[in-house]
């Protein structure tokens, strides 16, 4: 099945149960578990149909506790734990089976005037002269499996073209540094908080693997487990998700089989856009 915008677009399109409580289905990516993105997502979606239209979204802060189940939707519960004069303060747990497996909280404010600078956008090569992940993958046909090259070809709702392409049946150890351009492959409505909540889900694509970049491994290396442990996110410019946008990551530690990666987006007018970080599990099984 492909997993197209479409598709996504109706992933984050909760129905809503009651006050405060929401259902969103579930989408199979190929993991065999839920895709972290399709969480994070959801759970600011719900929060954030909680909260006044004036207040964005400009930060969250995440873990997760659980595989998601494929077969099941997921129920979100938000709580209201403040609404103060600029800023109001929602908690989400995300529940499946009975448990939480995963929890938000996630932080509104909205717009008003005050100081202003930002990082320097990194200098790399555009977009337009970029092979995106489609035909990276074309590149593997034949020498892995075809599952593994479906989660890449059959997810099309976000396009990424990454700056320096990794081989990953041949990982070299590098720097812990990646740089890939993304957008929403498609055309969006104009919805400035859908586009928040696609790129909360598109913030976890291709994150915790440049943990690994030292290593000379990849995901694909014969046992490397990764998963996220946390995920947390600052939303400091309008974003416009259906044009390019460049996530610049890097990996300042890994140690005790965890792995620290941070990333900054921007636009194509150099705009910083948002900010991430995250720390998940990076082992390798004793051979």
């Amino acid at each position: 099945m492909s997993n197209s915008l479409d598709t996504l677009l109706q992933v984050m399109d909760l129905e809503q149960l009651e006050e405060g409580l929401y259902r969103g289905q579930s989408e199979d990516l190929g993991f065999g578990h839920l895709f972290g993105g399709q969480v994070l997502g959801q759970a600011l979606a719900a929060a954030t149909r909680t909260v006044e239209s004036a207040r964005a979204i400009h930060s969250f802060h995440s873990y997760f506790l659980r595989a998601g189940d494929l077969n099941r939707p997921v129920i979100y519960e938000v709580e209201n734990m403040r609404d103060g004069g600029s800023i109001s303060t929602r908690r989400v747990s995300a529940i499946q089976h009975g448990r939480p497996i995963f929890h938000l909280t996630g932080s509104f404010h909205h717009l008003e005037p005050g100081f202003d600078h930002q990082a320097q956008m990194p200098q790399v090569a555009g977009p337009d002269t970029l092979p995106n992940q489609f035909q990276l993958a074309q590149g593997m046909r034949g020498k892995v499996p075809d599952a593994v090259l479906d989660i890449y070809l059959n997810n099309t709702s976000i396009e990424i073209r990454p700056v320096d392409p990794i081989n990953p049946l041949n990982p070299v150890p590098r720097e812990p540094v990646r740089h890939m351009w993304m957008r929403a492959n498609g055309s969006l409505p104009d919805a400035p908080v859908l586009h928040s909540h696609l790129l909360a889900y598109a913030s976890d694509l291709n994150f915790l693997v440049t943990a690994a970049q030292p290593h000379g491994v990849s995901f694909l290396t014969s046992g490397i487990k990764m998963a996220t442990i946390d995920h947390s996110m600052w939303f400091h410019r309008p974003v416009a998700f259906d044009q390019w946008l460049l996530y610049s990551v890097d990996s300042p530690n890994a140690i005790n089989s965890r792995g620290l990666v941070r990333g900054q987006i921007f636009n194509q007018a150099g705009e910083l856009v948002a900010s991430t970080a995250q720390e998940g599990l990076l082992r390798q099984k004793s051979r």
